[in-house]
C-alpha cells in the first residue's frame, strides 16, 4: 500500500486587486476564531527583533479574544536570514515545523537541518539559533509556551525529528480514517502541551462534539473539511486556522478528495490554577 502524499500549506502573502470582494470566511467570537487563509496578506505581516530577512503572520497570542495558553506564528525567512537567539523569555517552550524550504537549527550546539516536515521541541532555556542557508523562502510555524514546572519533575528534553519518519497512530474503533501523528507521549507529566498532526482520510470523522478543557490551534495543512464549533458549521481548506478556546464543541467530517490533514497544539497534564 503506498503512502498517501503529504504536503505542508505554505501562506505566500501579496494583496488582492481592488476589485475583489471584501467578504470572506473570517470570524472571531467568543468560542471560536477562524482566520481563513485569504487574510495572511503583507500588511498583516510583523518584524521580529533580533531575525533578519524575516516576516512572520502572528496568528494567536494571549488576549481576551485569541489563546490564553500560547502564542502561534508563521514565520518566512529569505535565504540568508535569520537569528542568532530567536528566544528571548526565560522559562519559554517552543515547536517549530517547517513547511517549505530548508531551515538550519542548531540547538545546544548541535546543527540540524529541517526540511519540509522537520519538527524540533525546543526545551525552555535551551541555546539555539535558526538560520536560512538556503537559495528558496523557508516558511515555519512557531509554537510558543510558558512551560508551568512541576515539583520533582524535570523538563522535557529538546529533540528533532520528522512528520515523515514517525508512524501516525490510528484512533481507536476508527477502521484507520483517524490518526494522530503525534511527537512525544501524551502520559509524560514533563510535557505540558503538545503540537501533534491529526490526519483524517475523505469521509472520516470526529463523530461526536468534543467538549474538553484544552484550547486548541489548528492549521490546516492539507485538504479539506466542515468543521462543527460552538453552534456553527464552517467550512475550511488548506492554509486555513481555527483556534478554539476551552469547551468549545467541536467536531468534523472530512471532505476529500485527498487527506484532511492539520497541525493541532493543545495545553495538558496541568492542575487548574485557582490562586
Amino acid at each position: 500500500m503506498s503512502t498517501p502524499a503529504r504536503t505542508y500549506y505554505t501562506p505566500a502573502g501579496g494583496l488582492p486587486g481592488q476589485s475583489a470582494l471584501l467578504t470572506d470566511r473570517a470570524v472571531v467570537k467568543l468560542a471560536y476564531t477562524v482566520i481563513p487563509k485569504g487574510v495572511l496578506r503583507d500588511i498583516v505581516t510583523s518584524s521580529l527583533p533580533g531575525f533578519t530577512n524575516t516576516r512572520a503572520w502572528i496568528i494567536a497570542r494571549p488576549t481576551p479574544s485569541s489563546a490564553t495558553t500560547f502564542s502561534q506564528l508563521i514565520v518566512e525567512i529569505a535565504p540568508g536570514g535569520g537569528a542568532a537567539k530567536p528566544e528571548v523569555e526565560a522559562g519559554v517552550e517552543g515547536v517549530v515545523f517547517v513547511t517549505t524550504g530548508s531551515l538550519t537549527l542548531t540547538l545546544d550546539g548541535e546543527r540540524h537541518v529541517l526540511e519540509e516536515g522537520g519538527y524540533a521541541f525546543l526545551a525552555p532555556g535551551a541555546t539555539w539559533s535558526l538560520a536560512n542557508e538556503g537559495d528558496a523562502i523557508t516558511s515555519f510555524h512557531w509554537i510558543r509556551k510558558a512551560y508551568e514546572w512541576l515539583d520533582d519533575v524535570d523538563a522535557p528534553a529538546s529533540f528533532v525529528t520528522s512528520d515523515k519518519d514517525i508512524e501516525p497512530t490510528s484512533m481507536p474503533d476508527t477502521d484507520d480514517v483517524w490518526a494522530t501523528t503525534r511527537f512525544s507521549d501524551a502520559s509524560d507529566l514533563a510535557h505540558d502541551m503538545q503540537v501533534n498532526i491529526v490526519t483524517f482520510k475523505p469521509g472520516g470523522s470526529i463523530p461526536f462534539a468534543e467538549t474538553h478543557v484544552m484550547e486548541h490551534g489548528l492549521f490546516v495543512l492539507q485538504g479539506k473539511a466542515v468543521y462543527r464549533l460552538n453552534d456553527d458549521w464552517v467550512e475550511v481548506e488548506a492554509g486555513d486556522y481555527m483556534l478554539l478556546r476551552a469547551f468549545c464543541p467541536q467536531a468534523c467530517y472530512a471532505g476529500g478528495p485527498e487527506d484532511f490533514r492539520y497541525l493541532l497544539y493543545k495545553d495538558m497534564n496541568r492542575q487548574i490554577r485557582l490562586t
